[in-house]
Order: structure tokens, then sequence, then C-alpha cells
């Protein structure tokens, strides 16, 4: 069949022309649309999450300056309570006007180094634990009293080691050799910045 025997034919039926060419011009446009579908779908996806994570934040905003109101107060709490790892004066004399206060006899008193968080992804922190090795000898309840005001005292503390040993008197009139006396030694934090 040559082109202009095929020109005749479609010419003697025009509709028939118009529906296949509106047929053919479909068959591309459907597949054109399919395979675009994953792409849309994803893209359906991603939108909705964004959609609920939006709502979620405007739901969870209504109370937004209370809650930093809160944040704000409970750091105005927090900061003379923490301690700096450079002043180091200051630190032990956190320690002597406990001693001062308790009775107790401080025997050793150091402020070891602080150590950074390790490694090379470890996250930046804020407060870090400023290390204290501490002995003191004393009667029984100057000791715990010693130890109540270290725990509920100005800076926030954490025993990390602590031992507790009775002295015996050398001379005296306490016949077996015991006394109240006694000596805590601790390794202990207080929070504070480097």
């Amino acid at each position: 069949m040559t082109s202009q025997e095929l020109v005749a034919v479609l010419k003697k039926n025009p509709f028939s022309t118009v529906c296949a060419a509106v047929a053919i011009v479909s068959l591309g446009v459907s597949y054109y649309r399919s395979s675009a579908v994953p792409e849309l779908e994803s893209q359906l996806e991603e939108r909705s999450a964004e959609g609920q994570r939006h709502n979620l934040n405007l739901k969870n905003a209504v109370q937004l300056p209370e809650q930093v109101a809160a944040l704000e107060a409970a750091t105005a709490a927090i900061e003379p309570r923490l301690v700096k790892a450079s002043r180091l004066a200051t630190n032990l004399q956190y320690f002597y006007k406990l001693e001062a206060d308790t009775g107790v006899k401080l025997v050793e008193l150091r402020q070891n180094a602080t150590r950074a968080p390790q490694g090379k992804n470890a996250p930046k922190t804020l407060f870090t634990g400023v290390n204290f090795s501490v002995s003191v000898e004393g009667d029984y309840a100057a000791v715990v009293d010693f130890l109540r005001r270290l725990d509920n005292g100005t800076h926030f503390a954490r025993v990390l080691t602590a031992s507790v040993a009775g002295l015996t008197v050398e001379t005296g009139s306490n016949i077996d050799g015991r006394t109240n006396q006694v000596r805590a030694s601790l390794t202990l934090e207080l929070l504070g910045q480097p």
C-alpha cells in the first residue's frame, strides 16, 4: 500500500482515523504517566509525613512559652550551683568550709584532672563532672554530718567511690583499742563547667 492509498483510506473514514489518533495519543500519555506513578507516590508520602510533622509541631507549640520559661528558671537555679574546673582555690574553699562547719579534719583534698568526652564523634556537653579526692577524719557523727552536707550542699555532688574505716587508739583508757573516730575516703564529682 502506498502512501497515497493510505491517505485516501483515511479520508474515506475520518471518524475512525480520529478515533485511532486519539487512542494512540491516549496510550502514549498513559504509558508516560504510569512510569511517573512511583515517583509521585513517594512525593505524596514525603509531603504527608511533612504535613504530619508540621501538625505535631503546631500541637506541641501551644505550651512552648511556658516550657521555655520553666527551662530558663531551671537553668537559673542550676547556674549558681556549678563549679568551674579552672577555679581551683574556690573549689577547694568549698571543702574547707564543710570542714569548719562539721568539725572533721581534712586529711587529703585534691582536685583531679577533668576528663573530656572520648572519641571524635563524642557529643559536646554543657556540663561536666569536676573530680575530687577527699579524705576526712573525725567523730562518726561529724563524718556523717560532713557527708550529709556534701550531699545536700551548695553544689551538686556525686560520690563515685567511698570507704570508711574505724581508727584505733594508740594510747588512752579504751582497753580494746576501739574508738568512735573514723576515716572516710571519697572520690567524688561536683557538677560544673570546664
